[in-house]
């Protein structure tokens, strides 16, 4: 079967792979539709941080239909699924509290396993989402994503009047504005560097564009402090701004994959009362996810930047680590019916 695999650092090719054994006890053969590509793709493409196998198919945002179960499962073929990207073990502790996204070995499908760029993937049944059949592919490959600014969001835990100040307007900052437009009443501000970024998620989301400045923030929330911040950028650079803008008795939800380390007097956040807040993958969103995805899936196509085969992959990396993207997501067609 065709397949995108990881075999090291910049080492990611197209290639012909045996398709996956027929699925054993517990297990299902899933012939994928979409898959997107992540900025935590990119990153473990960039720095090898995350490789654990090579080769390994990569690919962690996947969706597609019920090839084939093995003897105990609830799926029947043809059934429409999205993947839980998280490889969990179900037995620590954390995973009997339900905290799967802390699991003691945790890791994620594309890295520990093999994942969804490629024509076939097969997952344990307890990685696998049931969604509905109508639901186009496109959107449904973007509920992983979405289950993670739902995460973001409920960790941050905003006042429902208050501002929300979402810096970086990638794929989950703009997840996390369009996800805060259908329940928060509070106003949603956006900074990122890329203004037409900003422009794009403001459509959908009803957010206004600001400058990570605290005059201009002030201007926008007519003097109210912001104490409700998600730093989806895991800019170091950009950390050091919000704690200089971040109002008193605040809570800064960090959802970026950050590179270096910063340099932090824990006195600020002592005497400002200034809350840090870890927010890693998801929890039990994914299924709320699946549902929003069918909810707004129009919205959600609007926002993908390319849809390509997955040929083109290994480009698309390129492009994509160049800063060379007009949309959100780029997501990956791969059954010949897929809608581009």
């Amino acid at each position: 079967m065709r397949a995108v695999r990881l075999h090291g650092v910049k080492d990611l090719r197209f290639e012909e792979v045996p398709a996956p054994a027929a699925p054993g006890p517990g297990w299902v053969l899933i012939d994928v539709e979409a898959a997107g590509i992540c900025g935590s793709d990119l990153h473990n493409f960039s720095t090898g941080q995350w490789i654990s196998r090579s080769p390994s198919i990569a690919g962690h945002e996947v969706c597609g239909r019920v090839a084939a179960v093995g003897a105990g499962c609830s799926f029947v073929p043809g059934d429409s699924v999205v993947a839980d990207s998280r490889y969990w073990c179900g037995t620590c502790a954390n995973c009997r509290a339900g905290d799967y996204n802390s699991c003691a070995s945790l890791g994620f499908i594309g890295e520990v396993c093999d994942g969804g760029f490629a024509e076939q993937m097969l997952l344990p049944e307890r990685l696998v989402h049931q969604r509905p059949a109508t639901l186009d592919p496109r959107a449904a490959a973007m509920a992983e994503p979405l289950a993670v600014a739902l995460h973001a969001i409920a960790k941050l835990a905003p006042r429902s009047d208050a501002p929300v100040l979402i810096v970086g307007c990638g794929t989950i900052g703009g997840l996390c504005a369009l996800a805060l437009s259908q329940t928060h009443r509070g106003p949603i501000l956006l900074s990122d560097r890329n203004a037409a970024r900003v422009e794009m998620v403001a459509a959908v989301s009803r957010g206004q564009g600001v400058e990570l400045d605290a005059a201009a923030i002030a201007a926008a929330t007519g003097g109210a402090p912001v104490r409700y911040v998600i730093d989806a950028t895991g800019s170091i650079a950009a950390l050091r701004q919000i704690l200089e803008v971040i109002g008193s008795n605040a809570t800064l939800a960090l959802v970026g994959i950050s590179h270096g380390t910063l340099d932090l007097d824990p006195n600020r956040l002592v005497e400002r009362e200034i809350n840090l807040v870890g927010c890693h993958a998801f929890r039990d969103e994914l299924p709320a996810a699946i549902a929003m995805c069918t909810a707004l899936q129009d919205t959600l196509i609007s926002l993908i930047d390319t849809t390509i085969e997955l040929e083109a992959v290994p480009a698309a990396f390129t492009r994509l680590l160049a800063g060379q993207m007009s949309g959100l997501k780029t997501i990956i067609a791969i059954a010949p019916d897929t809608a581009r």
